[in-house]
């Protein structure tokens, strides 16, 4: 995704800002060892901060219908991530500098989001429009002085552009497939070892017919036990 958004603003800058001009478009750390080495005028945007934008998570899941309209999965919503650029012009003079931001600062201003032939690859994905934003001021938590201090050059004139990225998180929620037959009622006795129901099982459906007499008796004995006698009648005197 952060590919796709760094292609998407070079190629912004390179056909609208800078309009065919012999000037380079890089994405390195200004640090003051790279600063020297520059030669040639220069248009740097260096990404220096990735932190999502909580005010646009979205809770729920989103469905996924085949031609029929069965759900077969769902997805959590995309998360949003704001991408921030320190945007600045490297040549001989400032006045040259001071021309390129402002090719630079007119061109962003025409945007509210990405074109879209611009969003391509996983940047796509999701479906939605990405935003940009140019020369807002940063949170409370940072300052740009902050990132030059870091970076160990000097404060220069920069612009700060924002982009805010919509990501997939991956996660897939499979459905199971829709029942192919109806509800079975199973009334069968599900006690006692696996042996005891496997005989259950292979015995045939039918009423149980019980003996008379002492073999009644023996029929209710258990497996394994000896068949209990009757007991003997009393005389009546």
């Amino acid at each position: 995704m952060i590919a796709q958004v760094d292609d998407a603003l070079r190629t912004l800058v390179r056909a609208q800002a800078l309009e065919g001009a012999e000037v380079e478009v890089l994405f390195d750390a200004p640090t003051k060892d790279w600063a020297s080495r520059r030669n040639a005028p220069t248009v740097n945007l260096y990404l220096y901060d990735i932190r999502e934008d909580l005010r646009r998570r979205e809770r729920g899941l989103s469905e996924e219908r085949d031609d029929d309209g069965t759900v077969r999965r769902r997805r959590p919503a995309p998360r949003h991530f704001k991408l921030s650029y320190l945007v600045t012009a490297w040549t001989q003079r400032p006045e040259d500098e001071h021309l390129l931001l402002d090719q630079l600062l007119r061109c962003f201003l025409r945007y509210e989001a990405l074109p879209e032939d611009l969003v391509t690859g996983r940047l796509a994905e999701p479906g939605l429009p990405v935003p940009i934003t140019v020369g807002l001021p940063p949170p409370e938590d940072r300052a740009f002085a902050d990132v030059w201090s870091a970076l160990g050059g000097e404060l220069k004139p920069s612009l700060d552009i924002v982009v805010i990225a919509p990501v997939e998180t991956g996660i897939v929620y499979e459905i199971a497939p829709p029942a192919s037959a109806g509800a079975v009622v199973d009334m069968a006795d599900r006690t006692g070892t696996a042996a005891d129901l496997g005989r259950r099982r292979a015995r045939p459906p039918g009423p149980a017919v019980v003996p008379s007499g002492a073999g009644a008796e023996e029929s209710r004995t258990g497996p394994g036990e000896e068949p209990r006698r009757p007991a003997p009648r009393r005389r009546k005197r």
